[in-house]
């Protein structure tokens, strides 16, 4: 897993040139982690959104991040400057309290939000490459997420190596291998 932050080029391109950090979550990013998980939940544009309070207070929502730090959490930050622009992170739930992408206890549960302005840059691209090299490094063997499947992220995380492995039309359970 990460110590120290890591240099990475998000994207570039003809006139655009966007280089920053991927850093590991710490203890002071809970409250950005609970704004990138409402970006999670609310990825869609033009779609009226309750506010981060009302979605943290759904429990299946809230499991996401409440705690955070336990055993098996790990997670990074991608910085644009001195500003955080996305999370991607991963934890382990059980059969009781499961996330919405849950296979099973020993595997972990990926979560990426990236904030609107920085959405299609190759932030949330960066950020899966890292936390897939911090999980593999932590010794998990595979790694799942849940997406509706007209989420554009769809295509990131395929190009990542996930596949679906099940679901329904409302959202798809997708799982790589590490």
């Amino acid at each position: 897993s990460f110590q120290t932050p890591v240099p990475t080029r998000f994207r570039e391109g003809p006139g655009v040139t966007m280089a920053d950090v991927i850093r590991p979550i710490g203890a002071a990013d809970l409250q950005f982690l609970k704004a990138m998980l409402f970006e999670a939940v609310h990825w869609r544009a033009g779609v009226p959104r309750p506010t981060i309070e009302e979605t943290l207070a759904r429990p299946e929502i809230a499991r996401y991040v409440e705690g955070w730090g336990r055993a098996g959490d790990a997670g990074v930050v991608a910085l644009d400057g001195e500003r955080a622009v996305g999370a991607a992170w991963y934890r382990l739930f059980s059969t009781t309290h499961p996330g919405y992408g849950f296979v099973d206890e020993r595997m972990p549960e990926l979560t990426v939000g990236v904030v609107a302005s920085a959405r299609g840059m190759g932030v949330g691209a960066a950020l899966v490459r890292a936390l897939l090299e911090s999980a593999r490094g932590a010794g998990f063997e595979r790694i799942s997420l849940s997406v509706e499947p007209d989420n554009p992220a769809v295509r990131l995380y395929e190009r990542a190596g996930f596949t679906r492995v099940g679901g329904d039309a409302g959202a798809w359970t997708m799982v790589a291998e590490l």
